[in-house]
């Protein structure tokens, strides 16, 4: 069952690696990125359950936290660059 779960995982993650790629706007590409974490997490998940050592858990949602932190700063960047601002580095 961890096999097959896995697998779908796989799959999905694949997909969101070619809307990734593909995608018509830069927020989509975001999002496809930020759903590769999420799978990213799921599939070590199953695959530490799948190996019978539940106490690598610690990685995935340490990696969860890495990813959402990564995409609200790349969130933040692109609105900061949408609406024109720029920052006086002199100051």
């Amino acid at each position: 069952m961890f096999v097959v779960t896995a697998a779908a995982i796989a799959v999905t993650m694949a997909l969101a690696l070619l809307r990734a790629i593909l995608g018509p706007s830069e927020y989509d590409r975001i999002l496809a990125i930020n759903m590769f974490g999420t799978k990213t997490v799921l599939l070590l998940a199953v695959l530490c359950f799948a190996m019978g050592r539940p106490d690598f858990l610690d990685l995935a949602l340490a990696y969860a936290l890495i990813n959402f932190i990564g995409i609200l700063a790349v969130l933040e960047f692109f609105k900061l660059k949408a609406n024109g601002e720029e920052r006086d580095h002199n100051a």
